[in-house]
């Protein structure tokens, strides 16, 4: 049986594929035509290694074949936790030549998180590296067959995995293949405002065309050498066009185990990158490490900035400091992704978040009443389009909440666009805190900080910080005097919060302010925030 997810309208499926952004291709066709163009090109940089497609495409027919003489297979679904190593890519491939979806996990992603993907996707297959702190022993591994009962193959990295790659499978079967183009490939995760993690069901042919039409805006080529310094996972480095973009393209990915200037610095002038893709606060890093170091940087043409909002007094310095040019991305894991072009002038470039992709992305900007607003004028932001998702990966409830009857999904962004279709972002309409890309749930962290009995009420809000965009400050009425924000840091990583959603700052107050419906104030303790600050 096939794995469910909202499928798009057959009028507008029908029209997708006769404009060509739909080519019922998996995304297994990449890797086949580069081994048919370019076998011997390198495709994956990783530390001292350095993997052509040949290799990528061997090693992960391996895996796909031990996988399959295992028992996983076609409509099956996969945990997987790597860091940025080329196994992530080998293991990726094996999946899509397989048919089997996975959910790829951050590797900063802990018992909360996966235990919450387990739940949902019930996985067969847990691939996860034992330098991961879960990992290191089998304790975690256990926890999760129990919420999964299918978990009945376990792959490590550092263990077991290595060899699985180097181990002829004999390849593949006749009958072993990806799934239809118009199933679900693999999920993507949300960074939404509500305490469950949710996963995007991304099909073949929607994710393989924004991968395509990204690859194009940019302009990628055989000579791309592109540097992956943020999770490997990220939509942004996997799809925008990230490193299917670069296999689609017939380039090189360089990996780096972090953003961390001085060392990205040295992979860029050792690899001759060209294009890398941050956040703001590793924008930030690069530009105060960057004087003195300008030879190292001297083959870089572009830098993507997106994943959170980028000052214009920032953006304008990346040219003059870092000698490349800005592209500004802002996107969604659930699909609409907008780019700067690169023939686009200064004042859109530094002043802007770029426009829709695709000619078929269909974008609306309403008021709190659903009517269009002016250009010029902020809007909640809704959209639909040939790579955009239809729904929520069963959350049928949350589905109603966020798509409209036509199908169009509220992001939860508040934009402002011109006349021509250039978009910024104002704000969000959702309770989320975007911390240096980072999207972190306030209900899920309030949920969390409830638990602990000594706890009466919890609010949690962002706060603006100059290098992250936006801290976390929680907001406590406590049920004794006692109370202390170690005692409540130290509880929270005992729920196996991810480090990034502890908040950064704790207020231990006597009252909460209320709205005249009786919910928490969050504006007035943004406000109070912003003016202790000032």
């Amino acid at each position: 049986m096939s794995i469910p997810f909202t499928p798009w309208p057959p009028e507008l499926a029908a029209r997708y594929r006769a404009a060509g952004y739909w080519t019922d291709l998996p995304m297994t066709e990449m890797l086949a035509r580069q081994c048919r163009l370019q076998a011997d090109a390198p495709a994956v940089f990783c530390g001292e290694r350095s993997i052509s497609y040949a290799e990528l495409d061997r090693r992960s027919d391996n895996l796909a074949a031990w996988l399959l003489a295992r028992g996983v297979a076609r409509h099956d679904t996969a945990l997987v936790q790597l860091p940025n190593v080329a196994e992530f890519y080998i293991a990726l491939f094996a999946l899509f030549k397989i048919g089997a979806a996975p959910v790829n996990a951050l590797f900063s992603h802990q018992k909360l998180e996966l235990s919450a993907y387990a739940r949902q996707i019930q996985p067969k297959l847990l691939i996860a590296d034992r330098r991961h702190p879960l990992f290191g022993n089998d304790v975690m591994a256990d926890e999760l067959a129990a919420i999964s009962p299918a978990l009945n193959v376990r792959l490590f990295a550092n263990d077991t995995l290595e060899a699985v790659l180097e181990q002829d499978g004999g390849g593949l079967p006749a009958e072993a293949g990806p799934s239809r183009a118009d199933e679900v490939a693999l999920f993507q995760l949300s960074g939404g405002s509500t305490g469950t993690p949710k996963l995007i069901p991304r099909t073949h042919n929607d994710y393989y065309y924004s991968v395509r039409r990204s690859a194009d805006i940019c302009e990628l080529g055989p000579h791309t050498r592109f540097l992956c310094a943020l999770p490997a996972p990220h939509n942004f480095p996997i799809s925008s066009p990230g490193a299917l973009g670069v296999f689609h393209a017939g380039g090189a990915v360089v990996l780096a185990s972090s953003p961390e200037p001085l060392s990205c610095f040295a992979l860029i002038e050792k690899h001759q990158v060209d294009i890398a893709a941050l956040v703001p606060p590793a924008v930030a890093l690069w530009l105060q490490a960057a004087p003195g170091r300008e030879p190292q940087l001297a083959s870089l043409k572009l830098l993507q900035v997106g994943g959170a909002s980028f000052a214009e007094a920032t953006a304008r310095q990346v040219p003059a400091v870092l000698g490349c040019r800005l592209q500004q991305v802002f996107g969604m894991a659930e699909g609409l992704v907008n780019y700067t072009r690169l023939d686009d002038g200064d004042d859109i470039v530094f002043g802007c978040q770029g426009r829709p992709m695709s000619d078929a992305d269909e974008v609306k900007v309403l008021d709190e009443a659903g009517h269009p607003v002016p250009p010029g004028a902020p809007g909640m932001l809704a959209t639909r389009g040939p790579y955009t998702f239809r729904g929520y990966y069963q959350a049928p409830e949350h589905n109603q909440r966020v798509f409209d009857n036509e199908g169009f999904y509220y992001s939860g962004d508040v934009v402002v666009a011109d006349e021509r279709g250039y978009l910024r972002v104002a704000g969000r309409v959702k309770d989320q805190i975007n911390r240096g890309g980072e999207k972190i749930a306030a209900e899920e962290v309030e949920h969390l900080l409830l638990q602990h009995p000594q706890v009466a009420q919890a609010a949690l809000v962002a706060m603006p910080d100059a290098l992250l965009g936006e801290k976390s400050c929680a907001f406590i009425v406590p049920r004794a005097d006692e109370l202390k924000p170690m005692t409540l840091r130290r509880f929270l990583r005992e729920q196996g919060v991810a480090d990034y959603k502890l908040p950064d700052k704790f207020e231990l107050v006597t009252s909460l302010p209320l709205t005249h419906v009786g919910k928490i104030d969050k504006q007035t303790l943004r406000r109070q925030l912003a003016a202790a600050g000032a």
